[in-house]
Order: structure tokens, then sequence, then C-alpha cells
């Protein structure tokens, strides 16, 4: 058995707000796991997800069907933007490399 394993993640961008302070504790917590912003982020929502069991039950009801999509991936370069003359930033879809160590 090895001890790491490669997998490949499609990551995608999204356009998202935080409050000042919560920014500050992003970069001060990746600094203090040597990770990205990113890394820290996904991997807290990540953890929230998979702990709080309420959401658990949430996502297996029928709820959850009709949940409006609010949060949207940004569209892959060269696409056109549906709301007129606004011009958005385009986004970008990357293949990301996930390493998860294995203890012997």
């Amino acid at each position: 058995m090895p001890l790491i394993e490669v997998t490949q993640t499609r990551r995608v961008t999204a356009h998202v707000r935080f409050n000042e302070p919560i920014i500050a504790q992003i970069n001060q917590y990746a600094a203090f796991i040597g990770a990205t912003p990113d890394e820290v982020i996904n991997k807290g929502l990540e953890y929230l997800f998979d702990k709080d069991r309420d959401f658990a039950a949430f996502r297996t009801s029928d709820r959850c069907k009709d949940v409006p999509e609010l949060l949207k991936a940004r569209r892959p370069n060269g696409s056109k933007a549906s709301r007129g003359a606004a011009k958005k930033p385009s986004g970008s879809v990357e293949s990301a490399e996930s390493v998860v160590v294995r203890k012997a």
C-alpha cells in the first residue's frame, strides 16, 4: 500500500465576500498551517459540512432539492456574460492534485 495517494480535483473560481476580520484570520491560519487561503477555506468548509449532523439530514431531505443556486462558479475564459454591458472578470477552472498522506 503506498504511503501517499494523489487524486485529481477539479477546482472552480467563485466570487464571495468576507468580513474584513475573517480575511485576516484566514491569512493567519494559512500561515500557521503552511497552506494557501484557498486550502484553508476549502478544508474548513469540508470539515463543517462533515461534522454538522443537522446539515447531513437536510442534504438527504426533499427540502435540499429546491435550494436556489446562489453561489455559482465563474464561467471559463471566452464565455460571454449574460447580463448586458456589465463585464465581469472571467473565471477559471483548474485541475489540482491533492495529496493524502497516510500514516504507516
